[in-house]
């Protein structure tokens, strides 16, 4: 019997899920989390936790950048992500990231219940058309060391990291930071000595394979 976190931002989701494992996995406890602080929290609470369920796109969340994170954090722990993607450069990249296995919101309830079991077995898991993506290649190196590398900026390096890809001037993310320029040109400087780049083209292009999406509107004051 395994300790589940089901961690997806949207109620309905959650219950369906829920429903759709009872019968295919042997659960002892179901939490239930909606953002990615939550999920955190949650963890630390519940050291216990055998699986955790993630989807990417919940809030605070911010592309696989979550994943990273709680890859760094909790080294140890099976992550499952449920996605509503199908994209094949998604799916390898969060294989690549660390995830054991990646489910689709789609996936039929016996799916999802041969996905948990293999993953509590030890092994990594994919629908069949997607098996291909589990074998070793470059990318994945290069994918692993890029993770490696993220997990080392702090929150609010995370957030001036993405507004740098969407082409914002120092000025303009230190307002929005609330913030000085000051400080902002400072985690630049600590972005791109953890990157192992030198300017902003470098970092944006490194960037770009992170999928960021915008920070959660209640973190963008966070420091």
């Amino acid at each position: 019997m395994a300790k589940l976190i089901i961690a997806d931002d949207h109620p309905l989701f959650r219950n369906a899920l829920v429903n759709a494992i009872s019968n295919t996995f042997v659960t002892k406890a179901t939490i239930e989390t909606d953002s990615f602080d939550s999920t955190v929290q949650a963890l630390e609470q519940h050291p216990d936790t055998d699986l955790l369920l993630l989807d990417l796109h919940m809030p605070g969340n911010c592309g696989f950048l979550g994943l990273i994170q709680l890859r760094k954090s909790f080294p140890t722990l099976p992550i499952v992500v449920i996605s509503a993607s199908d994209d094949a450069d998604v799916i390898k990249r969060v294989m690549n990231f660390g995830a054991s296995a990646f489910v689709p919101k789609s996936a039929h309830p016996v799916e999802i219940g041969k996905a948990l079991n293999a993953v509590m077995d030890g092994e990594l898991w994919l629908p069949e058309k997607y098996r291909h993506l589990l074998h070793e290649s470059q990318q994945q190196h290069e994918d692993l060391d890029l993770a490696a590398k993220v997990a080392q900026l702090t929150a609010q390096q995370y957030k001036v990291l993405y507004y740098l890809t969407e082409g914002w001037l120092n000025k303009q993310i230190a307002y929005d930071l609330n913030i000085s320029e000051a400080t902002v040109k400072a985690h630049m400087t600590a972005i791109f000595r953890k990157l192992g780049v030198t300017n902003r083209t470098q970092v944006v292009i490194q960037a770009q394979r992170l999928q960021l999406e915008p920070p959660a509107e209640r973190d963008l004051h966070r420091s």
